[in-house]
């Protein structure tokens, strides 16, 4: 029995060996097949380049328009949305440590809180242009959907006879940002 055994193992361990061969040819095939486009990557860059000079001419004057500013408070926009709260925080010393202005950060999230129903994960590229769209203004306001906007106003109550008519009340506003007292 023992001299049946020993060329038993013998071929069970060069199975595993060939099948540990075999699964090494498809890995190196699977490599190849997802290796980039040379052509996908250059456009990706020029999109990159195109999306730093848009913030820098949009931001002029403004420390948030420098490169580094917008790659790193960008970053750390989407790493607070994906609760990575401790990459995201050695993002912002990074951030602080090239003279970013940390209050740009504040705004854009806040702007991109209100975009968050639109972002729809089979888009590409849509949580990036979403933070991007918000860093170059921290004001944008999402739009309505056209369903919204096309919906009836609610109908109005009666009047009781002889009332006043109600006072109409002007539409609020959104201010960018609070203005001063004035003097």
């Amino acid at each position: 029995m023992r001299h049946l055994a020993v060329p038993a193992l013998a071929v069970l361990l060069g199975i595993s060996g060939v099948n540990a061969q075999s699964n090494g040819d498809n890995h190196a095939q699977d490599q190849k097949q997802q290796a980039p486009n040379p052509a996908e990557v250059s456009k990706e860059n020029q999109r990159k380049t195109d999306e730093f000079v848009e913030a820098a001419q949009a931001l002029s004057g403004n420390a948030a328009g420098n490169p580094e500013c917008v790659w790193l408070g960008r970053r750390a926009v989407q790493l607070i949305y994906n609760d990575d709260l401790d990459t995201a925080f050695r993002h912002l010393d990074l951030y602080d440590r090239f003279g970013c202005p940390g209050g740009h950060i504040q705004a854009a999230f806040r702007c991109f809180t209100r975009f968050i129903p639109q972002i729809d994960p089979k888009v590409p590229n849509s949580l990036n242009n979403h933070i991007h769209a918000c860093w170059i203004n921290p004001a944008a306001q999402p739009q309505q959907t056209a369903a919204a906007a096309s919906a009836p106003a609610p109908a109005a109550t009666p009047a009781p006879a002889g009332s006043p008519p109600p006072a109409q009340q002007p539409a609020p506003q959104a201010s960018p940002s609070p203005q001063p007292p004035a003097k």
